[in-house]
């Protein structure tokens, strides 16, 4: 019995080494960047990183990331001055562009359409306006050298806070147990394309024994969406008081359809402009998402593009 033991579990840990290396010679599992807090209390990526994003259990998309020494992904290093024109983007991920080669990003195919532009992208998964505007606080000197600033926007998650502060619970993932665990790439791989949900589910359950658990989802009245977006439209005012808004330099990039009225009115009452990527995304034949996310593909980015360039040549 005790040879059985033993043989069962040499042939568990050469199974499992070999699916580790399997998963690293074919890059099945993504890469995680490390990520730090600066000087300014700005959260970015560890600069000099690179490697490859990967989602889905086929490598539905395999695109490869480099973090440039400001601490995002870019195909180039940001070096602002007077004597040339720039474009900044800033926002979360869809600015960030893991989903796509870095040096195919929506800053590069902006380039590729303005002669003489450099477009620096500020991208962060899970940056809000308030991670966005503490940013350009943070770094005024840089930014007040850049032509063109658009900033990234979505009402339902990008106002859900009055002022900035740094996000405790997204440094954890830099913590040595985290760390550790993210060099074992089965592991990575495992929970990427779902394997680990089952567990995750089975010790949840069992830490909810005891517990009383309402798992049904209240439906908003409408009353209580209005004071949502009047509570947010509130928070807005608070971040604009706080860090100011360039209306000659900075323009908000959001879907109308996803925004209130109460939102674009106030945004056009106060001459704040804003560059509108609905129409042109939901009028394309083509897919213009990833079909396993929301994030875009190519032809969504190709769109996005045409739109900011067409928003700056306005402008001049």
């Amino acid at each position: 019995m005790k040879k059985l033991f033993l043989k069962t579990t040499l042939y568990i840990v050469l199974v499992l080494i070999s699916l580790e290396g399997i998963v690293r010679v074919f890059h099945l599992a993504k890469d995680n960047p490390a990520r730090y807090i600066d000087k300014h209390k700005v959260e970015k990526w560890v600069p000099n990183q690179e490697g490859y994003s990967v989602t889905g259990n086929r490598r539905q998309n395999f695109s490869k990331f480099y973090i440039n020494n400001s601490g995002y992904n870019s195909y180039r290093e940001f070096t602002p001055s007077k004597e040339k024109t720039e474009i900044a983007l800033v926002g979360d991920s869809f600015i960030e562009g893991f989903h796509q080669h870095y040096y195919n990003s929506i800053g590069k195919k902006i380039e590729n359409r303005l002669e003489g532009v450099e477009v620096y992208e500020y991208g962060y998964a899970g940056y809000d306006l308030a991670d966005q505007l503490h940013l350009i606080w943070a770094y005024k000197d840089q930014f007040d050298l850049i032509d063109h600033v658009v900033l990234g926007f979505k009402f339902e998650n990008d106002l859900t806070r009055d002022e900035y502060h740094v996000v405790k619970d997204r440094m954890q993932l830099e913590s040595p147990l985290y760390k550790n665990l993210r060099r074992i790439k089965l592991l990575v791989y495992a929970q990427n394309i779902g394997i680990l949900d089952p567990v995750r589910n089975v010790i949840s359950r069992i830490l909810m024994l005891g517990k009383k658990s309402n798992n049904t989802k209240k439906v908003a009245t409408q009353k209580e969406i209005e004071e949502k977006q009047l509570k947010y439209l509130e928070n807005f005012k608070s971040l604009i008081d706080i860090y100011g808004f360039d209306k000659a330099r900075f323009v908000f990039l959001l879907d109308s359809n996803k925004t209130p009225g109460v939102f674009l009115d106030y945004l056009d009452h106060s001459g704040l402009k804003y560059i509108d990527t609905y129409h042109e995304l939901s009028k394309s034949k083509t897919p213009t998402t990833l079909i396993y996310d929301r994030h875009w593909n190519n032809h969504g980015r190709n769109i996005i593009a045409s739109l900011i360039v067409e928003n700056y040549k306005l402008k001049d």
